[in-house]
């Protein structure tokens, strides 16, 4: 990164070097042009740095729940439905049979109930009649003992027939709900998308159809490990990065859950992060980095990443520092190499050696430079030679900041334009 940062800055440096070597004379362009920023006094967030997965929110994949042959498609990648619209119909006259064949037995189990019944009721009627006639000993107790064992069993006939009709009521209501299963409907809200189903398709429970999810409320699903758990917790700022370049987005929220239980062979949890999109510029899928903010460091003077240099001859991790630079130079705002102020003159340029307090993405923390110092960012492996002066183009830290934040492929095709 710090090589490609420097190959992007020279570029911009050298392009003036022509004009300096005719101003100047020969001895002006060889000495080295870099670039600097003022080193600053505060303190660095702290932040965990993760690798995030972009989920919608109720997102899961649909699969009927019956086989069949896809009649027809309701809908397409990317349309929008509501709860209950339908997405895929299957063909259903297999299914239409069942449910006219299991109608057709519950009608008969009604008749059967009816006959029971009407059988229950003539057997009464003869028992009353019976009994009457037995009162006045006109009836033998055998004729009375005939007629309770066949109204015994005429109870236990509507009895049966009772079970057997409740059976094919619930076998009908059984193949009903299979019938009504050939249409697979939106469980949610949401956007569908990732169809897997053509007419004429041959289907079944483990056959994938549609995603659906709903992308205006996504999740970002990051893994944590034991050890960050002693630092982050719910609450906490969370920043999701998307795009790359000059169309770079910072999103903020919160982390939102943390999973309670850790795996027990990776020793590792899961974060989620919910997060409006009404910008759309997140997609389900989708790979973000994510900055978790968990507190700051201590007060330390602060410069940028690419400042920090170690001497290839000695070993020493340190800084240039243009000691002579003016602190009232107005400092260059572009990232890109049009309209720059120009180099200063030759000024007196000393490495010094630094202790590390505090580190972040962008930005560490130091001990042994003086904040308010300008210090090189870029070009320190032309002042490892030995050379004790440098032209100096005065930077600002947007400027710096946006150029180390850049991907290596952009750094890479913005020297090819300048070159």
């Amino acid at each position: 990164m710090a090589l490609v940062l420097a190959a992007l800055m020279l570029v911009s440096c050298y392009g003036e070097s022509g004009n300096s070597e005719n101003a100047g004379g020969p001895s002006t362009a060889s000495i080295p042009a870099v670039e600097a920023v003022q080193a600053r006094y505060g303190s660095l967030p702290l932040s965990e740095r993760l690798s995030g997965t972009v989920v919608a929110e109720n997102q899961v994949a649909l699969y009927p729940e019956i086989s069949g042959k896809v009649a027809q498609i309701h809908v397409q990648n990317g349309d929008a439905v509501a709860k209950g619209d339908p997405i895929i119909s299957l063909e259903d006259r297999q299914y239409r049979e069942q449910v006219e064949q299991a109608r057709a037995s519950y009608r008969i189990n009604q008749a059967r109930l009816k006959q029971a019944e009407a059988r229950y009721r003539e057997l009464d009627a003869r028992y009353k009649r019976t009994r009457q006639l037995s009162e006045r000993n006109l009836s033998s107790d055998m004729e009375m003992e005939t007629i309770e064992a066949q109204m015994a069993s005429a109870e236990a006939d509507i009895e049966l027939a009772k079970a057997q009709l409740e059976q094919s009521e619930s076998s009908l209501q059984e193949q009903q709900e299979l019938l009504s299963k050939t249409v697979i409907r939106a469980p949610i809200d949401g956007s569908v998308g990732q169809r897997n189903a053509e007419v004429g398709m041959q289907v079944g429970p483990n056959s994938p159809l549609f995603t659906i999810g709903d992308l205006n409320n996504l999740r970002v699903e990051v893994v944590l490990t034991d050890e960050m758990l002693d630092e982050l917790e719910i609450g906490q700022t969370a920043r999701i990065y998307t795009g790359s370049g000059e169309n770079r987005d910072v999103i903020e929220a919160e982390l939102s859950r943390i999973s309670p239980f850790l795996n027990n062979i990776t020793r590792s949890t899961e974060g989620e992060i919910d997060v409006s999109n009404e910008s759309q510029t997140l997609r389900p899928g989708m790979f973000v980095p994510v900055d978790i903010l968990y507190g700051e460091s201590q007060q330390a003077t602060i410069i940028p990443t690419s400042a920090l240099f170690t001497d290839p001859n000695t070993g020493q991790e340190g800084v240039y520092v243009a000691t002579s630079l003016s602190s009232e130079i107005e400092p260059a705002q572009q990232t890109d190499s049009s309209s720059l102020p120009p180099l200063t003159e030759p000024t007196e340029v000393q490495f010094q050696e630094v202790d590390v307090i505090a580190e972040g993405r962008f930005e560490i923390g130091i001990a042994g430079v003086e904040s308010g110092s300008w210090v090189i960012t870029v070009g320190q492996d032309l002042l490892a030679t030995g050379s004790g002066e440098a032209r100096v183009r005065a930077s600002s830290w947007e400027r710096i900041l946006a150029l180390q934040g850049l991907q290596r492929q952009d750094l890479l095709q913005r020297v090819l334009e300048n070159q």
